[in-house]
């Protein structure tokens, strides 16, 4: 991996998170889980798309153009903050999408659906429930996904939304995917997956910890923890990543 040299804000390695144009979420959520020497730096993927359909499969389709945002910062690695696109491109054409980004640009593209999905490994989960924000479209498309992908999905359940607010996903609150979680059966799950970069899950996390239990893994916690392994070129593990679901390095600058 090329590494460039350190700035002021980021003493071990910079990374360039594209987020969708709506999102107001992610940005929040790195600030809470990244530490003091991994940067994060912010572009915003657009879309003309009348559908969020339609906007999801165009982040896939114009990664490069979305990247060029950042012109010439010195990152060390890319972090797509959406996991949607990777529900419709698939692991299949995904994977080739961060293959042949890396093999042009010598430095690592991490998309939040391969975070998890490294996040499962180091857990050892083969079965995952999933609490979906999503509408049904893309409920079932992740459900295609997580399945293409080799794991188990043991149960499924959708977060009510409010259909009058800004944005259906943006706009819920931990206490709404609580209120979700409580009503889904976890007794078969090896983890659950908190859906979406949209939905706050870190006070969800941090709230529900135990050792032992089904852990809960969001898109945007993996995403970090993902990169920030990726900027100091160390592998994924079960320790680590336990750390990180236990909010021991975050919960502090939650609030």
């Amino acid at each position: 991996m090329r590494k460039s040299r350190p700035t002021r804000y980021a003493a071990k390695g910079l990374v360039g998170l594209l987020t969708p144009q709506a999102n107001t979420t992610v940005e929040p959520e790195v600030h809470v889980l990244s530490p003091s020497s991994v940067g994060f730096l912010n572009a915003r993927m657009t879309s003309s798309g009348n559908s969020v359909e339609a906007r999801l499969v165009d982040y896939g389709k114009n990664v490069e153009k979305q990247i060029s945002q950042f012109a010439n910062a010195p990152l060390d690695a890319f972090a797509l903050a959406v996991t949607g696109t990777s529900y419709f491109l698939g692991p299949k054409a995904e994977d080739q999408m961060v293959e042949r980004f890396q093999q042009n640009a010598q430095r690592p593209l991490l998309t939040a659906a391969r975070a998890l999905c490294d996040g499962l490994d180091a857990l050892e989960a083969r079965s995952v429930a999933l609490l979906s924000p999503y509408d049904d479209t893309i409920t079932r498309r992740s459900i295609d996904y997580w399945t293409a992908r080799g794991y188990e999905v043991t149960a499924v359940t959708n977060v009510k939304t409010d259909p009058n607010a800004f944005h259906p996903i943006y706009a819920l609150s931990p206490d709404m995917a609580e209120e979700a979680l409580d009503e889904m059966d976890t007794t078969h799950a090896d983890a659950v997956l908190l859906l979406g970069t949209g939905m706050p899950t870190l006070p969800l996390i941090e709230k529900r910890y135990v050792d032992g239990e089904a852990p809960l893994l969001s898109s945007v916690l993996a995403l970090v923890w993902r990169s920030v392994l990726a900027v100091e070129n160390k592998p994924p593990d079960r320790d680590g990543l336990d750390v990180w679901l236990s909010g021991a390095n975050w919960r502090h600058r939650l609030g």
